[in-house]
């Protein structure tokens, strides 16, 4: 993984300062690997918003799902390089997904160059409000008292919600039965109608629930609390350690021009900068760094280590690639 950050750093030395002079010169368009009105595309079109007064040109989200996020990563990878398509991957599809499905059509350090890390999204442990736990603490101790009685949705038991109640489980002792959704949204409905206990959702998708009052936010599934629900524990008070986060990276098609690459960076850490993203962002449950998303090759560092994370905590929780 050392060398991906190497390769990253290499291709940044590479300037194309002709292409850079008139680049953009036509619309950009971002590869979304979920669906309409899921996180990374909210996000995405958040950011394509403010970026096109930064850019002069349209920013256009496609999305592209299915596949567990593949779908759109392997559209990505196979476009042209030319600083006109570039990927909002997830760290599903630019982290994790490594580890989880065998014979990936595509490679992240292969056939993707970082450009900029653009938030962290943290996920958010619910109940239905009629569970009698008012803390994680609480929970847990449910748990140990009644072993397998609670119910936990998650999105799948290899995507990021199943392996954060796995590791859960796994660094608690826990006993919760995980309940896996290909469309998360019937989990959301059933934490709420109390056919499931509880659930993990990323915070844009459950916090309408948890506003309304039919589900209970116990913790964020976080190191720390977030900006935007600082009111809320993060899990990481209650089992130390604890950190699964999501974030959304914006990548290029491997071979697309440094110097591009390097514009896109200013142009994405401008946008980031704009009050109505600072203010609306963490209403999403999006959390963007303070200091500014940091130059292609924090990115890509930050890939790096990411990689080498998700490398150990698969091989902790015996999950093999399928």
């Amino acid at each position: 993984m050392r060398a991906f950050l190497a390769g990253a750093l290499l291709a940044c030395a590479a300037m194309h300062p002709a292409e850079a002079q008139t680049w953009p010169d036509r619309p950009i368009t971002f590869i979304v690997s979920q669906a309409a009105g899921s996180s990374p595309d909210v996000m995405a079109r958040l950011l394509a918003g403010a970026l096109e007064p930064v850019l002069g040109k349209p920013v256009i989200v496609e999305d592209k799902p299915g596949g567990g996020n593949v779908i759109g990563a392997s559209a990505a990878a196979a476009a042209a390089p030319d600083g006109y398509t570039f990927f909002f991957g997830t760290s599903a599809a630019l982290s994790y997904n490594q580890f989880l499905v065998k014979k990936l059509p595509y490679d992240v350090a292969r056939d993707f160059t970082p450009v900029a890390l653009v938030t962290r999204s943290y996920q958010l442990l619910v109940v239905n409000r009629n569970v009698p736990a008012k803390s994680l603490a609480e929970f847990l101790a449910l748990d140990k008292k009644t072993p397998g009685k609670y119910s936990l949705a998650v999105d799948g038991p290899r995507n990021l919600t199943g392996v954060t109640a796995a590791a859960m489980n796994d660094l608690t002792g826990g006993k919760f039965l995980l309940v896996p959704y290909p469309n998360i949204n019937n989990g959301i409905q059933d934490v709420v109608a109390g056919r499931v206990d509880g659930g993990v959702f990323s915070i844009s998708i459950i916090e309408p629930q948890v506003r309304e009052g039919t589900v209970r936010a116990l913790a964020t599934t976080s190191i720390k609390r977030m900006d935007g629900a600082p009111d809320t524990p993060a899990a990481a008070e209650t089992i130390p350690g604890f950190d699964f986060s999501g974030w959304f990276m914006l990548v290029a098609p491997k071979g697309a021009p440094a110097d591009i690459v390097a514009r896109m960076n200013a142009a994405v850490d401008k946008a980031t900068r704009d009050p109505p993203v600072r203010a609306t962002a963490p209403k999403l449950g999006f959390e963007i760094d303070p200091q500014g998303v940091g130059s292609a090759a924090d990115a890509a560092a930050f890939l790096t280590g990411q990689l080498d994370y998700w490398a150990r905590i698969t091989k902790r929780l015996g999950i093999e690639p399928e």
